[in-house]
């Protein structure tokens, strides 16, 4: 299928992010992503990140490893959206890249809190779950079922929860 006949579906019509349009990969095309995310993994490995110790060292102030890795990420971030802006970037597929302003909810504080303190318990976010289990360690199967069902009751009373 050649870019050009690709639909573009924005559920939002106020935020053309690429990441929201739908994606029409099928079969073989979606081999991409799964070794995106095997590379992905092998660098959390390698880098510590999944490693419970360390995300214990890290809330216990012992260590400056993973403050230093998410630091970096978050510099890099910042960097990176300032060329995009700049520059006037497009996606790979030509599309504008038009990032939305942001608006701060004291909900967000509050899910921070609720983030952190899950991080903090389990030793493992959303990112490095899966590292985690490839790696063996399938007690985070309980962790992947929890945040999967986090999800689900966020996504049910969304709606009702304050901002």
């Amino acid at each position: 299928m050649k870019v050009a006949e690709k639909k573009i579906q924005v559920q939002d019509p106020h935020c053309e992010a690429p990441n929201l349009r739908e994606n029409h990969d099928k079969g073989l095309e979606l081999l991409k992503y799964l070794i995106l995310g095997i590379l992905f993994g092998i660098v959390f490995v390698k880098a510590e990140v999944i490693s419970w110790f360390r995300i214990q060292e890290m809330f216990r102030l012992q260590s400056f490893h993973m403050y230093g890795v998410i630091g970096s990420a978050v510099i890099t971030g910042i960097i990176s959206i300032q060329i995009i802006k700049r520059f006037g970037i497009k996606t790979i597929h030509g599309e504008s890249i038009k990032i939305p302003s942001k608006e701060f909810r004291k909900g967000q504080v509050i899910g921070g809190f609720i983030f952190g303190l899950g991080w903090a318990l389990t030793g493992a976010c959303p990112g490095p779950l899966f590292a985690q289990i490839g790696s063996g360690y399938s007690v985070i199967l309980v962790t992947l079922v929890s945040a999967l069902a986090g999800t689900w009751v966020y996504g049910k009373f969304a709606d009702k929860l304050p901002n």
